[in-house]
């Protein structure tokens, strides 16, 4: 049987951050009081925002919501998405500028973020677009939108539109240190309420929601909470392991990409995992896409680093049309 149009698939839709990153990895160690060069460099990001972008460049139709200030800022970020094929439904806020990240990069490619509390923190309920998270395939939420309220009363509310429509659900748990500033039964009090269908944690965030440091065994904690979820472990440079109701657990290999900088490679794991596993249900075969394009990705600078030809051939070999241009993964 073959795909279905590109253009009749229901979307994919990504809801929360829109940003600007700052990425700074400098040198050599940064003093207190002293100065030192380094790689500068702003580009888009925003969690929700990279996952709907990669999904989009991984061959699934993407649609991201979110809140941005009514400026310069959120006009270019808005502009950015949509020159990636994202349609992009951006509320605007007055009172609040469109936000910013700072990315501090080490020499092992490992980022330590800072987050400002920007209009992407203040989505409500009643700005939500209702006929799109109702006509999605499926709904993305990540962490930043649950950690404090609002945006929270937006997001759940969010999902239970999606599920009107009969989407599936997904999270990615979005910051260990903000788990754990949160308060680890609390958050899991908020996350519970939602029947997510997929949870992408990495190895320190499985750490905080269950308090085992070994990964299988978080692993085995998260399905036992939550057993209806596949639930997608991101384990940096050993790879990956899903578990699932209908899935064994495997182990994906990661690439053998040297790291440059991190930032956004989760992003683009979950964005290309879902736009996989959206058009062809098969776990293991959505992971290995995911791998590759993570490696890619931690291997460049930033986020939404320009697509190249070495993407290219890893889209074609998993059988994506690279780029998002019209069809689907076969």
């Amino acid at each position: 049987m073959s795909q279905p149009s590109f253009s009749l698939l229901r979307p994919l839709v990504s809801l929360g951050d829109l940003a600007w990153d700052v990425l700074a990895k400098p040198d050599t160690m940064l003093l207190p009081g002293g100065d030192t060069t380094g790689r500068l460099e702003l580009s888009g990001g925003g969690s929700a925002a990279n996952l709907a972008v990669w999904a989009r460049r991984a061959g699934y139709p993407a649609t991201f919501v979110g809140k941005v200030g009514r400026d310069r800022f959120g006009d270019l970020a808005a502009y950015e998405l949509r020159s990636e094929g994202v349609s992009a439904e951006v509320i605007l806020s007055d009172e609040h500028p469109t936000g910013v990240i700072l990315a501090l990069i080490d020499a092992r490619g490992q980022r330590a973020m800072l987050t400002g509390r920007a209009a992407d923190w203040e989505l409500r309920p009643e700005e939500l677009p209702g006929e799109t998270l109702r006509g999605a395939r499926h709904l993305h939420l990540t962490a930043w939108s649950l950690f404090r309220d609002p945006p929270r009363a937006a997001a759940l509310a969010a999902a239970a539109l999606a599920r009107e429509g009969d989407a599936t659900l997904s999270l990615d748990p979005g910051s260990f240190q903000m788990i754990q500033q949160l308060g680890r039964e609390t958050f899991l009090g908020i996350i519970d309420a939602v029947p997510f269908d997929v949870i992408f944690p990495n190895a320190d965030e499985a750490r905080a929601l269950t308090g085992e440091a070994e990964p299988r065994q978080a692993l085995t904690c998260l399905r036992e909470r939550y057993p209806r979820a596949l639930v997608v472990l991101k384990m940096d440079d050993e790879g990956a392991l899903i578990e699932g109701p209908e899935q064994p657990r495997v182990h994906i290999p990661a690439t053998t990409d040297r790291p440059l900088d991190a930032t956004g490679a989760g992003d683009a794991f979950g964005g290309a995992f879902l736009a996989g596993w959206l058009a062809h249900g098969d776990a293991p075969r959505a992971a290995r896409l995911a791998v590759e394009v993570g490696g890619w990705v931690v291997s460049r600078f930033g986020a939404r680093p320009p697509a190249d030809a070495e993407l290219g051939r890893r889209l074609t070999a998993h059988g994506v049309t690279p780029f998002g241009a019209d069809g689907v993964p076969a």
